[in-house]
């Protein structure tokens, strides 16, 4: 199976502290690969890594067997890697819609012509359309964006992230600061991408439970390292994870 992106003995120091430590890894294309380790692990830094956002002490790291570890974010994100962060990044002041039209827009090259017919962007639209209706926000198409929710404007950024035809969507816990009420849902909009099959997901979170079911492959993080790797099964059966995550105490160990 082809990796899409590959890290060989990815590292990071700040002064003395080392967040990332030599991470050598191959994520599989078209699947879906959760990075999960206690909060402190490294999990967001490594995202850093991956999107450009950091530049490692050492190490490098290839994209579609390129290296791309001295590309900048923007040459990045125009080869097909797309990042989300914890806190939102959406154009607040127009509609769901526009936000993703914009987006496919600046995809395509076409500037905004205020001598231009609307109809003449019917196709972009349309698509946007599609969009919303993969991330479950059709009908919130003409709402601006500062009314949307927490939860529904993380799906907008995704949707953004979809419509620049992203192939290697990085997700850094899309659920962080949702209610409870909207976590399955952002859920089933991870599972409609992961369904299209025409995207490498990689997703961080740190509660192991909430990303079983969705994984093809995890990877853990523990003070900067990795600690394991493997399909949801083997990471389940791995002792070493479980004493990462619970101190080894066998009466709390996580199950599936």
């Amino acid at each position: 199976m082809n990796s899409i992106i590959e890290t060989k003995d990815l590292t990071i120091a700040f002064g003395g502290h080392v967040a990332v430590n030599q991470v050598s890894v191959q994520l599989p294309e078209n699947q879906f690969t959760s990075v999960i380790g206690p909060n402190g692990a490294g999990k967001t830094t490594f995202f850093n890594l991956l999107s450009g956002q950091l530049k490692p002490t050492s190490g490098q790291v290839f994209y579609q067997g390129k290296e791309i570890t001295d590309w900048s974010v923007v040459e990045r994100t125009r080869a097909g890697i797309g990042r989300s962060f914890q806190l939102t990044n959406v154009f607040p002041n127009v509609t769901v819609l526009e936000n993703i039209r914009l987006a496919i827009q600046s995809r395509e090259k076409v500037r905004f012509n205020l001598f231009r017919h609307f109809k003449s962007y019917t196709a972009f639209e349309e698509e946007a359309h599609e969009l919303l209706d993969i991330v479950l926000l059709d009908e919130k198409a003409e709402s601006l964006a500062i009314h949307l929710s927490h939860g529904e404007k993380r799906k907008l950024e995704i949707a953004m992230l979809l419509a620049l035809e992203t192939k290697l969507l990085l997700l850094d816990e899309p659920t962080a600061g949702m209610s409870l009420e909207e976590v399955p849902t952002i859920l089933r909009v991870i599972e409609n991408i992961k369904k299209q099959e025409d995207r490498t997901i990689v997703l961080i979170e740190h509660k192991m439970e909430m990303v079983l079911d969705l994984s093809d492959r995890m990877m853990v993080l523990f003070n900067g390292e990795l600690l394991a790797e493997g399909t949801p099964e083997e990471i389940m059966k791995n002792e070493t994870v479980q004493e990462a995550y619970l101190g080894g105490d066998p009466n709390e160990r996580v199950h599936t």
